[in-house]
Order: structure tokens, then sequence, then C-alpha cells
């Protein structure tokens, strides 16, 4: 069986502005990684231990 592929997302060329002149010593992959799970659990997807959440919980604000 193959391992998933990993993503590759396009960025907007404000948003590799903002990698390039705000986080210009640390790897853009951990930056995109942190702003992704911090986005998650504001949004409600992921709890408090950083696992997804399912169900009818998922997706709300706490």
């Amino acid at each position: 069986m193959n391992a998933p592929r990993p993503l590759a997302p396009a960025l907007h060329e404000r948003t590799a502005e903002i990698l390039r002149r705000c986080y210009r010593y640390e790897p853009p992959a951990d930056v995109l990684a942190r702003a992704v799970r911090m986005l998650a659990t504001a949004d409600g997807h992921l709890d408090a231990a950083g696992r997804i959440v399912t169900g009818s919980r998922a997706g709300r604000r706490t």
C-alpha cells in the first residue's frame, strides 16, 4: 500500500511574502503546519489535545 503523498499547497503571493518577511528563519512547512493547527483549533475542528473532533461537535467554536 502506498503512503499518502504530502500536500503541496499553492500560496497566494501575499502569504508567500508573509512567510519570507516574518518567518524568514523558520522552514515554511513548519510555519504553515502551526498555522493550520491553530486555525483548526480556533474553528473547533481540533480538541484541546489536538485530536480531530468528529460528530455533532465538529466545527463548533468553544
